[in-house]
């Protein structure tokens, strides 16, 4: 896509550029023109002086009297300062963008941009999860907008990466609060996990670590309805066979797990589970 883009930028430089050279070189005191402005632009972008390609095409924008060639202006400057990896500058310019050139038609590229700089901000998510919460945002923000747009499937690959680290995350602070037996907000730390993040490798485990409070307890109803959801989607797992053995042999979870798959028509039957255990 950047390929098809500079392609298309260079195309305009080339049809403007040339009918305003001479023009400029015999009126000295008119200010330069935008097109040579672009041009130079251009010529440090294919060098990879990005610094200085950024400040050409800032230029360029602020004199450019058609706003398509003002919007691709604005945007390569941004995509230059992400280049030399100046995040804040470039998020701050892409967000401008999007507000004074909103009908732009590379707009979903810029969208698209923003996602990845606040992904590639991720930097250690173990002490910081702000940049994790970000990336999510924006990658969320864009495949509710674009979902059928050529980055979705980028997108979606790294929304699942995002999605287990903040799992992940929940799992260790629950697992924490479990060996020092607080188990109230271990129970609130694992239902993050099964709220928010079902699609993720640590739902298993999740429901397994609330059946095991649950029981522990006292709280059989509740450690049944976990091992429930547990065994409906995940019958095969090594936990929902963890939580087989800790329940106690009067409940027969293999005689339930039968029941609720014949009704498993019922699409609505996950999320009353769910909603019992809210």
């Amino acid at each position: 896509m950047l390929f098809r883009l500079l392609t298309s930028l260079t195309l305009i430089l080339l049809i403007f550029s040339c009918s305003k050279k001479d023009e400029i070189n015999y009126i000295k005191d008119e200010r330069v023109s935008p097109f040579v402005l672009y041009e130079e632009g251009m010529k440090s972008f294919e060098r990879r002086d990005f610094f200085f390609a950024s400040k050409k095409f800032s230029e360029a924008e602020l004199n450019f009297e058609q706003v398509e060639l003002a919007a691709k202006s604005s945007l390569m400057a941004s995509f230059c300062l992400y280049g030399i990896n100046f995040y804040n500058e470039a998020i701050e310019g892409l967000e401008r963008y999007l507000n004074t050139y909103p009908a732009d038609k590379n707009v979903i590229y810029a969208h698209y941009l923003l996602a990845i700089i606040q992904f590639e901000l991720i930097t250690d998510e173990k002490k910081d999860l702000k940049p994790l919460i970000e990336a999510n945002k924006k990658i969320e923000i864009f495949l509710k907008k674009y979902p059928n747009s050529d980055y979705a499937l980028d997108l979606k690959f790294k929304k699942d990466l995002i999605q287990n680290q903040l799992a992940a995350k929940e799992l260790f602070i629950a697992k924490y609060y479990i060996s020092t037996q607080k188990w109230v907000p271990a129970i609130n730390r694992l239902k993050v996990i099964v709220k928010d993040y079902d699609k993720t490798v640590f739902i298993e485990e999740a429901l397994h670590r609330l059946v095991e409070i649950s029981y522990h307890l006292g709280l059989k109803k509740e450690a049944e309805n976990y091992a429930r959801i547990l065994g409906y989607n995940y019958n095969s797992s090594e936990w929902y066979a963890q939580s087989y053995k800790i329940l106690n042999k009067d409940y027969d979870i293999e005689k339930e797990f039968s029941a609720s798959i014949k009704d498993k028509k019922n699409e609505n039957f996950l999320k009353k589970i769910i909603n019992m255990i809210k």
